[in-house]
């Protein structure tokens, strides 16, 4: 509990409130903006319905909204980062951080879908589950057909894909489509509950992994679970990285009560939780070595200890993803679609983008187009890169040269960087781990302005606008607009609550 005389004083407990009032406020424009600028299903349920169907109407009004309402999230988040600053002589409690998290996150509970449409095509996946058929063979419109208001929803891209999560999440999303059938509201709010129970997780380990590390508790929350990456990408986008992520962290803070003293029966299961978070999205699997190296290093820290914990954890590892593959009826398809997203060219991969580029200058020096090729070579470089990345990581970690948790939050953005897609949430794998072991100035700041950064660029339809390019530039003007005039009035009648202060 934070010593009474490290609590906020009066007048930062008011400039808190403002704070707070203020992303809550952007939470609520989200909301509403959301029913016009987000990635609203094939048949929208508010096409007709008098004042709610008027938003989608009028597409540059609403994403004007939603920016306003992001603007508004980012720049609470930025100031109330100064109430958190390791080092200053008082820091919020952690009471007044969870009730922070509930005001911003509980109004973008009931936002349509955002800045991403994959939860359509979790919902096609899991209906696919739940008729009996292999959802890593059949892609949607193969399994539902093209007219079926699930398949009408994937992105086109995707629609003759096989699922390429894995199986334990789709034993979760065939439950979901057993209960909403092809119901795209309800199953979505479903899907977003899981998402939330993910949270949930992150919330309870985050504070807890960083008072073993020596990071202040509501940093850490600050960075992680407050992280606009978190409320945009997880919350309002869906995505089943918050479910993986939630299992990974809560595994390791399990295991990581096996270690003073050292316990196997915790070491194990919290092993056995991060193999869980393995079978919703591959990358936690990454948190076994970390682990194991902790482990190691408590044993005594010799080459033998490594390999006897190597063993320890690779046993624990084909164990659980054998019982989990079995046990769902899945099997290991799963393994064949790893490689689904990479079907996609996406500029925000650093190989992908190094590969077009080279094979763009082949084309000019009329050597031919070897776009694919080039592509495929850089993937695999950059791949490769991450694996020896990863090793060295595991390496110094074991020598007890960086933390544990640096590395693996290091690994997980070198595995993610380097892989041949990259989405903007993908960030938050390095993030999470990252927020609960480093304490120092220049990460912090590097961590804020990224996050601050990638958390406004991403349109809320998720839609590339062919066409009508017009409409982006036009919703960003008029929030812009629009959070001036309202930073103004604020600045007015309460001063400049959104600038730091000396501490």
């Amino acid at each position: 509990m934070t010593p009474e005389s490290d609590l906020l004083n009066g007048r930062e407990r008011r400039q808190l409130d403002i704070v707070r009032r203020w992303g809550t406020i952007g939470a609520l424009l989200l909301t509403v903006g959301s029913l016009g600028g987000g990635a609203a299903p094939i048949y929208s349920p508010l096409y007709g319905v008098p004042v709610l169907g008027l938003f989608s109407r009028m597409p540059s009004v609403a994403m004007g909204v939603v920016w306003t309402g992001i603007f508004m999230i980012v720049s609470a988040w930025l100031a109330l980062g100064r109430f958190v600053r390791p080092g200053r002589p008082r820091l919020v409690s952690r009471s007044q951080m969870d009730r922070t998290l509930l005001m911003w996150t509980v109004p973008l509970v009931f936002c349509v879908p955002m800045f991403s449409r994959d939860v359509y095509s979790y919902l096609a996946q899991s209906e696919i589950a739940a008729r009996g058929l292999d959802p890593y063979v059949l892609g949607p419109a193969n399994a539902l057909g093209v007219d079926h208001v699930l398949t009408r929803g994937v992105p086109n891209i995707w629609r003759e894909t096989p699922a390429p999560y894995g199986p334990l999440f789709l034993a979760f999303g065939r439950l979901t489509a057993m209960l909403t059938g092809d119901h795209v509201v309800s199953g979505v709010f479903v899907h977003r509950l899981l998402v939330l129970c993910g949270l949930a997780m992150i919330v309870w380990a985050l504070p807890r992994l960083a008072a073993r590390f020596g990071v202040p508790p509501v940093g850490a929350l600050w960075l992680g679970a407050l992280n606009p990456l978190v409320l945009f990408h997880l919350v309002i986008g869906v995505h089943n990285d918050g479910l993986a992520l939630g299992l990974m962290l809560v595994g390791l803070e399990l295991a990581m009560r096996g270690l003073e003293p050292l316990k196997w029966t915790w070491i194990t299961g919290g092993a056995a939780i991060i193999v869980c978070g393995a079978m919703v999205k591959i990358p936690a699997m990454a948190a076994l070595g970390f682990l194991g190296v902790m482990v190691a290093r408590k044993l005594g820290g010799k080459f033998k200890h490594l390999a006897l914990v190597a063993g320890v954890m690779t046993a624990v590892a084909a164990v659980g993803v054998v019982a989990i593959c079995l046990g769902t009826g899945f099997g290991f398809g799963w393994i064949t679609t790893l490689d689904v997203a990479s079907t996609v060219k996406s500029w925000m991969s650093p190989p992908t983008t190094l590969g077009i580029v080279g094979a763009g200058i082949g084309i000019t020096l009329g050597l031919g187009n070897h776009t694919d090729a080039m592509v495929a070579v850089a993937r695999i470089l950059g791949q490769g890169i991450s694996v020896v990345i990863t090793i060295g990581l595991l390496w110094q970690s074991f020598k007890g040269r960086i933390k544990a948790m640096n590395g693996l939050g290091a690994s997980l953005g070198a595995i993610l960087v380097l892989g041949p897609v990259l989405q903007p949430w993908y960030v938050l794998w390095a993030a999470l781990p990252l927020a609960v072991a480093v304490v120092g100035p220049k990460f912090r700041a590097f961590a804020m302005v990224t996050s601050a950064v990638i958390a406004v660029v991403l349109p809320p339809t998720g839609s590339a606008f062919d066409g009508r390019a017009y409409t982006i530039p036009q919703a960003v003007a008029g929030a812009v607009i629009t959070f001036a005039v309202c930073v103004l009035i604020a600045r007015k009648r309460v001063g400049p609550f959104l600038k730091s202060d000396p501490a």
